[in-house]
């Protein structure tokens, strides 16, 4: 749910504004909103004595935070903070070193880098130089080339260009590279430039300092860097850590000492200043009131406030925050890919941490896949309780010890419905339990149940299956399953919109929605009188009015006429269709699923069928292969089965209440970074 906010508005004496000020950073509560001046009032930026201490602790704030990370400092244990006099001495202390040690590293990790790369072929070059690179008359070109022929093309351009005036050497640089050098006279190599120009070979520019160097000395100072680079390279390392071990803690004690103060000039320029006093405004949860009451009653007649009840009809700019149980709070997760809801829309977080998990055991429905699955949950939350992350460098990204403990909460409960949906529908592996005779095909019980024939033979088992969705008699019954799914949910997502409508006064949106509903069970009533649409164009069902169906669907339909009319949303007629589309988008739980379980099948009586022609051989090269194949097909049809619940929910389901139409201001309450009782 949305967390139920109030409005407030503070006035307070300028002089004392800064102690009101850091009361409601130490309590951590009140999002803070802009002020309009207005009188004797001015609101915006800071002037005057404020507007330069402002800057001044912009300026030492970013000075810190670039020093922390040059320093590559890490925050193990809360530091002292020392007095604010100090601040700018330490800053002074410590940025000029750390400044210094990030040029000299910069500075060491290009010329690696040149050694890395330029470093054969320099060294190819000065070998054929034969000192000539120390020459004044005469100038080396050098270049690199890919193929023999393309030194004929080059040798042809030069005859043009110097008419002999010049030598070519080259040098096998790599398998698939060689290096070669145009030794002319200064005053011709612009023209061997060009020659090179013409034969498509471009000239072997160093980067940086080595750029017009002679090669030699570029040689001799590459060949050292690669000898001692790595070791000094080690040594600067040292240097940071030292420098970030020494200063750290202090630095980031200072950096949120400084974020702080900053803050409270931001609060000072979004509030109206007068020349006595200063007002503020903003939002706080309902739940929170009290603590935000006494961190201002405590200052007495030097402070005034009033709270208001928000009204959700003009709630564009109030902050939005979730308030779920400990178990959907993990499913914000799934949500947090979404824009926050607007406030006084409603958060679905509830409902998908229900029917996401549900919808995917439903497509999965194998309780081997589902143990899979449980494992690698478990395996996420035991790291998040041990504190460890997940590193994810190749996708650039990490995962945080509290996204994987939520992360494990999701997939164990993914897994749970999956081994729940696989006892019901008989799958391990697919059809291991039927050849293992765990699971076995009850006629006579599904016939009780669903009243469906099944075609599948019953050859024994422990297990009945009670949701056999592979078995051609039962098709049909599961398909429908889940379009009385999509019928529900549709349904339920139209029903919202009649409830946010009605909340928010909006009479379009909720004639709109009312006839949607009246069209959508009008629709839905045609379906079941045509059987599907088989007896669609047959006059008779529409004249058969001793059937509850056809008078639902023709007040149905006559409910949506007036809801069009009544919101004048006549592009409705074209929705309907949509929606109706909407509903059968569902049967995408049993075709996934299906197709799914079909190739797990597959793989299964792959195994199966090594073990019952080669015996005992057979048992170890048909687990292998049956592994393998169920490997593969589970990392090419994962994402699918993760999608699809998704998508159902965040098109099909959450577009008819209109959530994605508008999105949310999220809450971020004015907080402290620097603890007081780090304060010397």
């Amino acid at each position: 749910m949305i967390n139920p906010m109030q409005q407030i508005v503070i006035a307070t004496r300028k002089r004392g504004s800064r102690d009101v000020i850091e009361a409601l950073q130490d309590v951590g509560v009140l999002h803070l909103v802009p002020v309009q001046g207005g009188g004797v009032l001015s609101a915006g930026p800071l002037t005057g004595e404020d507007a330069e201490f402002r800057r001044e602790s912009e300026r030492m704030l970013a000075r810190a935070e670039t020093t922390l990370t040059e320093l590559g400092a890490v925050r193990r244990a809360a530091g002292v903070l020392p007095a604010e006099e100090e601040w700018p001495a330490l800053l002074e202390e410590v940025a000029g070193p750390a400044a210094e040690l990030a040029r000299r590293r910069q500075v060491l990790d290009g010329d690696l880098d040149v050694a890395r790369t330029y470093g054969p072929a320099v060294k190819a070059l000065s070998e054929l130089s034969g000192g000539l690179d120390r020459s004044r008359r005469v100038s080396l070109v050098p270049f690199l080339y890919q193929k023999p022929e393309d030194l004929g093309v080059l040798q042809a351009a030069l005859q043009g260009s110097l008419d002999g005036r010049f030598e070519v050497a080259t040098r096998p640089l790599s398998a698939s590279g060689l290096v070669g050098a145009v030794a002319t006279l200064s005053i011709d190599r612009d023209a061997a430039r060009a020659a090179l120009g013409k034969a498509r070979l471009g000239e072997l520019r160093l980067p940086g300092r080595f750029d017009g160097q002679p090669i030699s000395e570029v040689d001799l100072e590459l060949s050292r860097i690669q000898r001692e680079g790595a070791s000094q390279r080690d040594a600067l390392e040292r240097e940071r850590v030292s420098l970030a071990e020494r200063f750290g803690p202090a630095l980031f004690a200072v950096r949120d000492a400084l974020s702080d103060q900053v803050a409270i000039h931001d609060v000072q320029g979004m509030s109206a200043r007068g020349k006595y006093s200063l007002v503020m405004q903003g939002f706080v949860p309902d739940d929170r009131v009290s603590g935000l009451k006494s961190a201002l009653d405590r200052f007495g007649d030097a402070v005034s406030y009033e709270l208001h009840p928000l009204d959700s009809h003009h709630a564009a700019h109030v902050p939005v925050e979730l308030k779920n149980t400990p178990y959907s709070k993990n499913f914000e997760l799934v949500m947090g890919m979404l824009p926050l809801p607007r406030y006084g829309n409603f958060d679905s977080t509830g409902i998908i941490s229900f029917f996401f998990p549900l919808f995917f055991g439903f497509i999965i429905s194998d309780i081997g896949y589902g143990l899979l699955f449980f494992i690698v949950g478990t395996w996420f939350a035991t790291k998040a309780r041990r504190g460890e992350g997940f590193d994810l460098s190749a996708m650039g990204s990490y995962l945080s010890p509290e996204v994987m403990g939520k992360l494990g909460v999701i997939i164990r409960t993914m897994s749970t419905w999956a081994i729940f949906w696989g006892f019901l529908a008989g799958e391990f592996f697919g059809n291991l339990g039927e050849h293992l005779h765990v699971f076995h095909f009850n006629h006579a019980l599904v016939q009780s149940i669903w009243g469906v024939k099944l075609v599948s033979p019953d050859e024994g088992g422990l297990l009945p299956i009670v949701f056999p969705r592979l078995d051609a008699g039962f098709t049909n019954t599961a398909l429908i399953t889940t379009l009385v799914v999509g019928i529900g949910m549709v349904l339920w997502a139209w029903l919202i919109r009649v409830q946010l409508a009605t909340r928010h006064g909006d009479k379009t949106h909720l004639w709109e929605a009312v006839g949607m509903l009246g069209g959508l069970t009008g629709l839905i009533s045609l379906g079941f009188l045509s059987q599907g649409g088989n007896q669609l164009v047959n006059a008779a069902i529409y004249k058969d009015f001793s059937s509850p169906l056809l008078i639902v669907m023709y007040i149905g339909f006559a409910v949506f006429i007036l809801g069009m009319i009544m919101s004048r949303v006549f592009l409705m007629i074209i929705e309907i269709l949509a929606q109706g589309g909407n509903i059968i988008s569902f049967a995408r739980l049993f075709a996934v699923g299906v197709a799914g379980a079909i190739l797990a099948n597959l793989a299964t009586d792959l195994g199966w069928g090594l073990y019952e022609r080669i015996g005992v051989l057979g048992i170890i090269v048909g687990v292998i292969l049956a592994l393998v194949v169920h490997a593969f097909m589970l990392a090419i049809t994962i994402i699918g089965h993760v999608l699809q619940p998704i998508r159902l929910h965040f098109v099909e389901f959450l577009t008819p209440t209109g959530y994605h139409n508008e999105s949310g201001v999220p809450y971020s309450p004015l907080r402290r970074l620097s603890p007081v009782s780090l304060k010397k």
